[in-house]
């Protein structure tokens, strides 16, 4: 699961923010390892606490007061990654719902803002926020989780091959570009992806509504170096092991639904989306009964 994660971070790293960076477009400051100006802290009026992502929400009011950001890949600090399944399931819904919130709450005021031009409020209201932090989630869970299994029992539900292969292969590359060593786990990071987006839906939908747990803010637990981080982990792992602890039922019926539509699509399909269905109905399985490591 931390390669996994290595090739989430590095995009948004590598492609999101240096790219952005060298484009001279705004992209987000996510408070690891971040400089920032005392001018431009207390332009953009301080550190808010309205949603669970306060380090974007500054960066993105700094850029409506003009301030402009520099990513430099030359200077390197150690980042930890989660240190168990529920700790990073905490942290994507945190940072699924915070973004999905801030774009609530702020899309108003970036629109009728007057100091930065028309090019630089669509970039951030439709590439920043729409597409990656609200559409992204929810096409991947619908296409890879609905329409494909829906196409198997409604024949008149027809998906395309450039919609199922060709575009989906694109953007998996460009994704995993920054991690090319990592390349052999593909296949097992899209499906895990998948999983993750069913999860990162919910949370999206959460911060657009404002639902209950939209404020949720639970702290990532780490081990870091400690030498005592063994004995956590073990300690965790027996406190973990009941099955009524680790079962997360969403995922697991998301997981028969598409054993069933696999197993359908080998008798009676046309097509060989059957392959498909049965390595993402094992990872849902997989990780609907808690069988995840780091």
């Amino acid at each position: 699961m931390t390669r996994m994660q290595e090739m989430s971070l590095n995009y948004h790293f590598k492609v999101e923010q240096e790219v952005g960076s060298s484009t001279h477009s705004f992209f987000g400051f996510n408070g690891t390892a971040g400089v920032w100006r005392m001018a431009a802290l207390n332009e953009a009026g301080g550190w808010k606490d309205r949603t669970t992502v306060e380090d974007m929400d500054l960066a993105v009011r700094a850029s409506l007061k003009g301030w402009k950001f520099l990513y430099l890949g030359s200077i390197q600090v150690k980042n930890e990654l989660p240190s168990s399944f529920k700790a990073y399931r905490y942290q994507q819904h945190r940072w699924s719902c915070g973004p999905a919130n801030l774009f609530r709450k702020m899309v108003y005021e970036i629109i009728v803002n007057e100091n930065v031009t028309l090019r630089k409020k669509l970039h951030v209201i439709y590439s920043f926020f729409f597409v990656r932090k609200i559409v992204a989630h929810i096409v991947t869970f619908v296409l890879y989780c609905v329409v494909i299994p829906a196409s198997v029992w409604l024949p008149k539900v027809e998906v395309p091959t450039w919609g199922t292969i060709y575009i989906p292969t694109i953007i998996t590359i460009l994704n995993a570009v920054g991690t090319p060593r990592s390349l052999y786990l593909v296949v097992f990071w899209i499906v895990f992806e998948n999983v993750m987006a069913l999860h990162r839906t919910k949370a999206t939908f959460i911060g657009i509504f404002e639902a209950e747990r939209v404020n949720e803010w639970v702290v990532t637990e780490k081990h870091g170096d400690d030498s005592k981080a063994k004995t956590i982990t073990s300690q965790h792992e027996i406190r973990g092991f009941k099955l009524s602890e680790r079962l997360l039922v969403v995922e697991l019926c998301m997981g028969i639904i598409l054993f069933v539509s696999g197993c359908y699509d080998l008798a009676f399909g046309k097509n060989y989306y059957y392959i498909y269905m049965y390595l993402q109905a094992i990872a849902f399985i997989v990780t609907g009964v808690g069988y995840i490591g780091t």
